[in-house]
């Protein structure tokens, strides 16, 4: 038997924490995070992690979990997302998952390649090699083993370019062809579909650069010096490319000066959303509305009651 889990999906900056909120006082469910960011203790600010108030009305699942200098996998999140799922429903309520990581929705959805583990010593490596020729370079010598691979990761996306090399080298294959094979899908669970999308696009570029500025005003700067003073906490663990951490990281380098940094994260947030928004409109059977409308919960509750 199916048993039914909403999830409640939208760009940066849309309002979905106030409309998990929101619904939440209209049907039995319990909201899990879809966010790889907000699993970090000690990142709040940067990024809008709800407080604690809201956290005492609506307890989120997958929030405040791991240290930023540990890592986490999209396969790790689909475990834990079922975890979680399991014990709601355990309870006798519903799953509400929230979040703009579109990745694990994905993966949750449709199944997530099984890829070979990391190798410590193949990743240092690649580094030595990029630290000898640098990552375009990396990039070309990717293209010629893998040129699916290398069509969708940026010369300079230093990350993507080090993983898709060391799949190559440990396992013998492309990384394009692992990702190819899916793990199966859980098929016990059905999901609801909501995305919210706004528009004009203007009104959402202003919502992001709004809520960047309070994040400023807040302290963000001083959370990062905070978390900067952490033993062996780097540039390049995951939780510092993040969305505002990675361009303020430069600020404090004191690469850029302030305003800069706040333009690129502006920049970059905005970026994000696009990808986020594009993703979206590539899903199928989703309930799309502009959060922004007069009577846009009145409508998903609609939508929920006949889907539920």
């Amino acid at each position: 038997m199916q048993r039914k889990a909403v999830l409640l999906m939208g760009p940066t900056a849309s309002g979905k924490t106030r409309l998990a909120i929101q619904l939440g006082e209209r049907f039995p469910f319990d909201v899990v995070s879809v966010d790889s960011a907000l699993v970090y203790r000690g990142m709040d600010i940067g990024t809008a992690k709800p407080d604690a108030a809201t956290l005492a009305r609506t307890p989120h699942r997958l929030i405040d979990f791991l240290d930023p200098e540990q890592s986490y996998s999209a396969g790790e999140f689909v475990r834990d997302a079922y975890r979680e799922m399991d014990a709601i429903f355990e309870a006798g309520r519903l799953p509400l998952l929230v979040g703009g990581t579109m990745m694990y929705f994905r993966a949750l959805t449709r199944g997530i390649a099984r890829l070979p583990g990391a190798d410590a010593a193949t990743r240092a490596a690649i580094d030595a090699e990029a630290e000898a020729h640098g990552w375009p370079a990396m990039h070309a010598a990717l293209e010629q083993v893998d040129p699916a691979a290398a069509a969708r990761i940026k010369p300079n996306d230093r990350q993507r370019i080090q993983r898709a090399l060391e799949v190559y080298r440990v396992s013998g294959r492309p990384l394009s062809d692992w990702q190819q094979e899916s793990a199966p899908v859980r098929n016990d669970v059905e999901f609801v579909k909501v995305g919210l999308n706004i528009e004009p696009r203007s009104v959402l570029h202003e919502r992001c650069a709004r809520r960047l500025d309070e994040m400023i005003e807040a302290g963000f700067v001083a959370e990062l010096q905070k978390l900067r003073l952490r033993p062996g906490l780097t540039a390049d663990h995951p939780s510092m490319r993040a969305v505002g951490y990675r361009q303020f990281w430069h600020y404090l380098e004191g690469d850029w000066d302030l305003a800069e940094a706040r333009d690129r994260a502006l920049y970059a947030t905005r970026q994000l959303a696009k990808r986020q928004i594009t993703w979206l409109r590539s899903e199928t059977d989703v309930f799309l509305i502009n959060p922004l409308e007069p009577g846009a919960i009145d409508a998903i509750s609609g939508f929920l009651a006949q889907s539920l």
